[in-house]
């Protein structure tokens, strides 16, 4: 599944090394927000930030992971299979592969409830 996007608006969402280290560490496997500040090496309030815009263009996906004392987290996963950026005669065209299809996403938000 892929999908045209703004250029400019993930162009400027990767700008940050921030967000982009932690498409690159959420990238295998589902990573909390205070694993994600350890290997970015920033605050959990920075990685929020970042996982907030990064949900924002679904670069990102979270799910909560339930603890046996009733407690619960979330988790992240990075939601990019592949960044494509074409060179056309009107321009610069970006498609994405996401790796979350809209029926992962609507089961998700169904568990949510």
């Amino acid at each position: 599944m892929s999908e045209e996007c703004d250029v400019e608006t993930i162009g400027s969402v990767l700008e940050d090394a921030v967000a982009r280290s932690i498409l690159v560490h959420a990238q295998s496997d589902p990573v909390s927000a205070s694993a994600l500040a350890d290997h970015c090496d920033v605050s959990t309030v920075t990685i929020y930030r970042r996982l907030e815009t990064l949900r924002e263009h679904d670069l990102v996906v979270a799910s909560t992971v339930p603890e046996r004392d009733g407690n619960h987290y979330k988790v992240y996963k990075t939601n990019v299979r592949r960044l494509s950026v074409t060179l056309t005669e009107d321009g610069f065209e970006l498609s994405i592969e996401r790796t979350d299809t809209p029926a992962d996403r609507f089961t998700r938000l169904i568990e949510e409830l």
